[in-house]
């Protein structure tokens, strides 16, 4: 029968059958439900086994392994070995090679496929920079260096975003704050500002340089005082050419009135800072070691304390005004600390700097020591500077 409407075909079905694929139809679980719809659907490709790199063995070999079935050539270049390491390709595409010992550090490598840099996908642990192109490799030494992890009282590394009304844009910053468990951290407490070098940004100087440990161990031992340091972003206007002085003085004006006008109100309204400069320092590598030079030293009414490590130049401006009361210099400074290695490129620059500090009679400390333009130096400077403070 049709009762005038379209047949009801669900009668037509011979009853055992309806019951039999309404019984299996509950039976099925949504997700079985799901893939039975989808039986006709292609199966997924299986997910590929991950490639094991870096594997650092007991003995410091470390064996590195990039999946590139495609390449030609691949090598690793590591900063503890001047020799790149070809890697040779087995036949499911994955190269691999081993570097017997690896010293003790905290070093960067990135592998050359086919003259292109790259990060190694196997490593979370990356170099943080403007252009990231170096995973990080750390090797602990043993007893444990300042710049390993240590069981000691760890302080807390915050990550501040704020809009920054010097540049009129959002900006970020870093702020390491020593652990509640070491004495005396009730505050107020020195703070130190510490500078990035060219191409890094303000997570560098943790991620890679290990300055929240440095710190960490430098003041569970008593070596160092406890001390807040805040980290900036020093390039205010982007990377800058050093054959474009004008686009240089300009980054540099910038950052000093980020500086001034944001990063430490900030600081002094979140945290427990001291305000006298006797409890303040600038300090920073490369093109932070010339900030911390030109701002620093043009600023004795704010910074006491001045570390430049493998430094920029400073603006000479400022090496005239220093050398015009030299009276009145000595008496506010209480560290001007320069070191480079003799190695590095920049040693021709603050060695000159030096010599007018020493003709004008500007008290100062000079440390040449062996080592490049490099991380491993510059962690060793911070690990000398710290306990120079604030004392």
């Amino acid at each position: 029968m049709t009762d005038g409407l379209r047949p009801h075909l669900t009668y037509a079905l011979p009853m055992k059958i309806c019951c039999t694929a309404l019984l299996l139809l509950f039976a099925l679980t949504p997700g079985t439900q799901a893939q039975v719809a989808s039986s006709a659907e292609a199966r997924p490709a299986s997910v590929p086994t991950p490639v094991l790199s870096p594997e650092i063995k007991d003995d410091h070999s470390v064996t590195f392994r990039l999946k590139a079935p495609n390449a030609k050539t691949v090598t690793l270049r590591g900063q503890w070995d001047k020799n790149p390491l070809p890697l040779t390709r087995a036949e499911d595409g994955i190269w691999s090679g081993t570097f017997p010992t690896v010293p003790p550090g905290v070093w960067e490598y990135s592998f050359d496929v086919d003259g292109l840099y790259l990060l190694d996908p196997g490593n979370p642990a990356i170099k943080p920079s403007r252009e990231p192109r170096s995973s990080i490799l750390h090797i602990p030494s043993s007893p444990p260096a300042a710049w390993d992890f240590q069981d000691v009282p760890h302080g807390t590394v915050h990550q501040h975003t704020y809009f920054s009304k010097a540049l009129g844009r959002p900006r970020e910053l870093v702020v390491y704050t020593p652990s509640r468990h070491i004495p005396n951290t009730a505050g107020p407490l020195p703070l130190l500002v510490l500078q990035h070098g060219s191409g890094d940004n303000q997570q560098t100087w943790v991620t890679h340089g290990k300055a929240h440990w440095i710190l960490d161990n430098l003041i569970a031992s008593g070596k160092a005082r406890p001390m807040i340091v805040v980290m900036l972003d020093g390039h205010p206007l982007g990377r800058t050419s050093p054959q474009d002085p004008n686009r240089r003085a300009a980054a540099l004006d910038a950052f000093r009135r980020e500086l001034f006008e944001d990063a430490l109100p900030l600081v002094e309204t979140e945290y427990p800072v001291s305000k006298e400069p006797s409890s303040r320092a600038i300090a920073g590598l490369s093109m932070g070691g010339g900030q911390a030079l030109s701002i620093g030293l043009s600023h004795l009414d704010r910074f006491a304390w001045v570390g430049a490590f493998s430094a920029g130049p400073a603006d000479e401006k400022v090496t005239a005004t220093l050398l015009a009361d030299v009276a009145s210099t000595n008496a506010k400074l209480r560290l001007l600390w320069i070191g480079c290695g003799v190695d590095d490129r920049a040693l021709l620059r603050n060695e000159a700097f030096v010599t007018q500090l020493k003709a004008g009679g500007i008290e100062h400390e000079w440390h040449a020591t062996p080592g490049a333009h490099t991380w491993p130096l510059w962690r060793t400077y911070l690990a000398d500077f710290l306990p120079r403070l604030f004392q």
